[in-house]
């Protein structure tokens, strides 16, 4: 996961809103969004280390992971980031105890943010620094580095989904153009993060096309005080017009569609 937004409001009926976009290399296999075989949990699945890079509770958790970019190799010996995300959501821990539990762990892993939430709180976590980040309500976003870096696409997408949202235009067919959008930021405007600059240059849109790395991923997220939604869109390519999209929304009663 390489780029997410939300607009957070705990006093609203739809308490959580969010939109992320996964990059990964295009031959790293992956399950699509679906319920895990203990069924409490909704998300894709990545078949190398057998993690998550976002997903969900049938109670209304959420848990989204991206990587910090870097030009240092990562370590081999490391366990998997992506198993924090079943970790926290299978947990019965509050955000702030599960991070506050890991904050411990944390050197084992290669760098790494997180975001949790447990139906109360919207916390962060960010490994390198080894911070958790208090999140107040309303619009932010987090991408490879730490949160609320202020990298071009991360601006455009905290102004547009603030814009959205003040608008009340936050349809899935609103927030599509903001996961689709290949616009590279100029060069002067580009962070340093020790990769050549033409990687540097493409990695500036929020929806990344390289011919074997890219965006794998759009998903839609809304977490409200008793209904859910989780939309998906799977690329078979780096393209954003080939898509496969599907649809889950449940209720903490346990009752499902679009499965």
């Amino acid at each position: 996961m390489c780029l997410i937004a939300w607009n957070w409001r705990p006093d609203h009926p739809q308490r959580l809103l969010l939109i992320a976009n996964r990059d990964e290399t295009l031959v790293r296999a992956a399950q699509p969004l679906h319920w895990w075989a203990n069924g409490d949990i909704l998300a894709g699945r990545d078949l190398q280390a057998g993690g998550a890079w976002l997903g969900v509770s049938r109670t209304g958790r959420l848990a989204a992971l991206t990587n910090f970019r870097s030009a240092t190799k990562p370590r081999a010996d490391a366990p998997s980031r992506g198993q924090l995300i079943p970790a926290f959501l299978q947990s019965g821990l509050s955000a702030a105890d599960f991070l506050h539990t890991l904050s411990g762990q944390i050197d084992r892993y290669n760098p790494f943010n997180l975001l949790v939430f447990d139906g109360q709180q919207l916390l962060g976590l960010e490994s390198r620094q080894h911070r958790i980040v208090p999140l107040a309500p309303g619009v932010a976003a987090v991408s490879n580095a730490d949160f609320h870096t202020p990298w071009p696409k991360l601006v455009r997408w905290r102004e547009q989904l603030t814009q959205l949202s003040q608008g009340q235009r936050t349809s899935d067919a609103d927030l599509l153009p903001l996961l689709q959008d290949t616009a590279l930021a100029p060069d002067p405007q580009l962070p340093t993060t020790g990769v050549a600059i033409e990687l540097e240059r493409a990695l500036s849109a929020a929806f990344v096309a390289l011919p074997h790395y890219g965006t794998r991923a759009s998903s839609v997220v809304r977490i409200g005080t008793d209904q859910h939604s989780f939309l998906e869109l799977t690329y078979r390519t780096a393209t954003p017009a080939l898509a496969q999209a599907q649809r889950v929304v449940w209720s903490d009663a346990g009752a499902t569609q679009g499965e």
